[in-house]
């Protein structure tokens, strides 16, 4: 080596130190790839910057990488442990890091975080097909595979290994070598798709206010509705004023109360036309690309469509089962739709309308008859649901179930200063886990209701890795004179969400793969859906349901209006989730090569095909149809029904043994909440309840007739 070969290799030397003291010194400084320092270590948002992101992402996709190298580089043969146990407990700093950017992107997302996200969604897609296309790592896998019979694996462990072996199969591992820049490809564009898909609808949430400035217009309207239009208003600068917004605590109750039939077609239509107006926020021409892309990625996985490579990993295991389900499903309650907008277009006929009912019309008008039939308004609970009160009531009820107890917990740091939080605790007081929760609607904040974990449950060298689990909602804002007051669907929403909370909270896993809500999602709904039966108990909302002025228990007499008019409207509400469940099959059924010309016309077609009524539009039209275009849910949204019937089939054991039986809730807690996905749904159902469920439960309480259906066997 000559003097200038060495001067330039000792310097390059030396530079490559400076910068590797560089970047530990800019790790130490990001909290982000630190250990967290805070209680439980949950994580430290009050030291997260919107600069602390991309570095963090890079560090952690590296970090990943030299892991992922290291197991394929391992010159030993492939083992359980240094193959899918090693694969299994790499990518830990990536997992935290994402794991926080994205469940603030949808609670508390702002520009620069969606700019990110937009950013980094393409390398997160590249990273991950880099993984799952490694075709030496995939080698070491499939050899652990071949051997599995011979390796005395206990159950979580043999589900470890399917699972990781089947993973990388639908990840693309097995897939001939001249379609795999084709396949990096589609997942690359789909990433970057779904997450503009649901930043569209967000940004059509936030533009839109109803305001109006006549106090007649408010006719029929409850009183704390209009004082928080007026609260929204002010906020938006137009003071004296009252502004509804196309959040569901604002847009549902004014479809429901207002008198103004104009202003109610008005925000409807506002409603139903997000991300379809033909501007930069459109969906259509996203939702043909998502389709056909996930199509084509089917077809070189080897499936016929999307929705059969979806159902494989489900309960529903095919297209055929779903489609069954949903079909029978439809018979029982389309007769019962029609027979409800005939009594509700008498009522308008009654009442001297001159017109046909419309879908604006009908929340308004079902009103009215329930009023008129059971002499309830449901207006009436809202002073019984106070905010406090029903987190009480749920935090009594898992008390009484689980033996559980909430700790409120002041010293946390948090992401925004409307979440509270909580250390979850045994009846022993042993740590359960840490509970977030974000109640009320805001710009930042997507719409609807949902639970996510910032730390999954798992073990690691026999140390239990404890949860932390945040419950995100959009219930209505307590105003200057009164605490927030929630309707009944909104208590319902709670109960739903903590089910998914209990479930991540009670986990008592070894990988945190198979723990908690990682599960198919036509069994992930079971916890969550049961839960709901305990919200429409008179019993146990007689433990919490008080008023809030004068702290009177809800009359028997309110709570036995409300159980009698209980099975009103339930061929509308069956009726649009089906209609919403049957339009996303028919996206992702469509074939490779299959193209879709004109979005509306194609669920219009579909609508068509059904029969189902103008007056009722699907739950969700295709522009905002975020489950399916921009969440987890695509040829899934028909697992809420699925689920249904699990858990009417399930809650049958509590009504006959009682609804806070031991032996239940444990066998409950035992057999599905602590399981999480370490074996299949079904057998862990069968070991709680003894048998397959029968829909019989279901049918009865939602008041509809059909030939049996076992969701099982189809």
């Amino acid at each position: 080596m000559n003097q200038s070969v060495f001067i330039f290799s000792l310097a390059a030397m030396l530079l490559a130190m400076s910068c590797k003291s560089k970047n530990k010194t800019e790790n130490m400084d990001n909290p982000l790839l630190r250990k967290f320092d805070t209680p439980f270590e949950v994580p430290p948002f009050d030291q997260i910057k919107i600069e602390h992101y991309t570095p963090a992402f890079e560090a952690g996709m590296a970090e990943q990488k030299s892991e992922i190298d290291a197991i394929v580089s391992n010159s030993e043969a492939p083992t359980f442990s240094n193959t899918i146990e090693a694969l299994e407990y790499s990518g830990s700093t990536l997992k935290n890091v994402a794991t926080i950017f994205f469940n603030l992107n949808s609670a508390n997302t702002s520009d620069d975080m969606q700019v990110i996200a937009q950013e980094i969604a393409p390398k997160l897609s590249a990273h991950e097909d880099d993984i799952k296309l490694n075709k030496n790592l995939f080698a070491r896998i499939k050899k652990v595979y071949e051997q599995k019979a011979s390796l005395n694996l206990n159950e979580e462990q043999a589900k470890l290994l399917e699972e990781t072996y089947k993973s990388f199969v639908r990840g693309g591992a097995a897939i001939a070598s001249e379609s795999e820049a084709r396949f990096r490809a589609i997942n690359e564009q789909l990433s970057v798709l779904t997450l503009q898909f649901g930043q569209n609808v967000l940004s059509e949430n936030n533009a839109y206010a109803l305001i109006v400035d006549k106090k007649e217009d408010l006719a029929g309207l409850p009183d704390n509705l209009i004082y928080s239009a007026a609260e929204e208003a002010e906020a938006r600068g137009q003071k004296g004023k009252w502004a509804f917004t196309l959040q569901n605590a604002s847009v549902m109750p004014f479809l429901q109360y207002a008198d103004n039939r104009k202003l109610r077609e008005e925000i409807f239509k506002a409603y139903m036309r997000r991300a379809n107006q033909g501007d930069s926020l459109d969906n259509k021409s996203i939702i043909s690309s998502i389709t056909k892309l996930r199509a084509e990625r089917a077809q070189l996985l080897g499936y016929e469509n999307h929705a059969a490579f979806v159902l494989e990993e489900r309960m529903a295991k095919t297209p055929q089962q779903v489609n069954q389900l949903l079909d029978q499903l439809w018979k029982a309650a389309l007769p019962v739709a029609q027979k409800e907008e005939k009594d509700l277009q008498a009522l308008v006929d009654r009442e001297g309308g001159n017109f046909k009912l419309e879908s604006w019309d009908w929340r308004y008008y079902a009103e009215k008859l329930r009023k008129e039939k059971y002499d309830f308004d449901e207006a009436e609970l809202k002073p019984y649901f106070a905010l406090d009160n029903v987190t009480k009531g749920v935090f009594d009820v898992c008390q009484k179930l689980f033996g559980l107890q909430f700790v409120e917990r002041k010293d946390l740091p948090v992401y925004h200063e409307e979440c509270v939080t909580y250390e979850v605790k045994e009846a022993n007081g042993d740590h359960v886990g840490i509970l977030y929760m974000d109640f009320h609607p805001r710009e930042s904040k997507r719409g609807g209701a949902w639970m996510t974990s910032y730390r999954s449950q798992s073990r690691k060298d026999g140390k239990m890795i404890h949860p932390v689990i945040s419950i995100v909602c959009n219930f209505t804002k307590p105003t200057a004179d009164e605490p927030a007051l929630l309707t009944f669907d909104e208590v319902t929403t709670y109960f739903h969400e903590f089910g998914h909370a209990l479930h991540g909270l009670l986990s008592n896993t070894n990988y945190e793969s198979l723990s908690g809500t990682n599960v198919p999602s036509d069994f992930v709904e079971l916890p969550s859906q049961i839960m709901e039966n305990w919200a429409g108990e008179n019993s146990v909302l007689k433990m919490f349901a008080k008023h809030y002025k004068t702290g009177e228990v809800i009359p028997d007499a309110l709570l036995d209006k409300r159980k009698k008019a209980g099975l009103f409207d339930q061929g509308f509400a069956t009726g649009e989730y089906l209609a919403a469940s049957i339009l996303d099959m028919q996206y992702h059924m469509l074939k490779s090569g299959d193209s879709i010309a004109d979005i509306q016309s194609f669920e219009q077609n579909a609508m068509q095909k059904i029969g189902l009524m103008t007056s009722i539009p699907p739950r969700y039209k295709s522009t905002y149809f975020q489950h399916i275009f921009a969440g987890g849910y695509s040829a899934g949204y028909y697992s809420y029904i699925w689920s249904a019937v699990l858990d009417a089939d399930a809650f049958e054991v509590f009504k006959q043994k009682g609804l806070f039986d031991k032996g239940s809730a444990d066998s409950f807690r035992k057999n599905v909440l602590e399981r999480g996905g370490t074996a299949d749904p079904m057998e862990l159902y069968k070991k709680f309840r003894g048998a397959e469920p029968s829909i019989e439960p279901l049918l009865k309480r939602r008041g509809l007739k059909t030939d049996k259906v076992n969701p099982a066997k189809g």
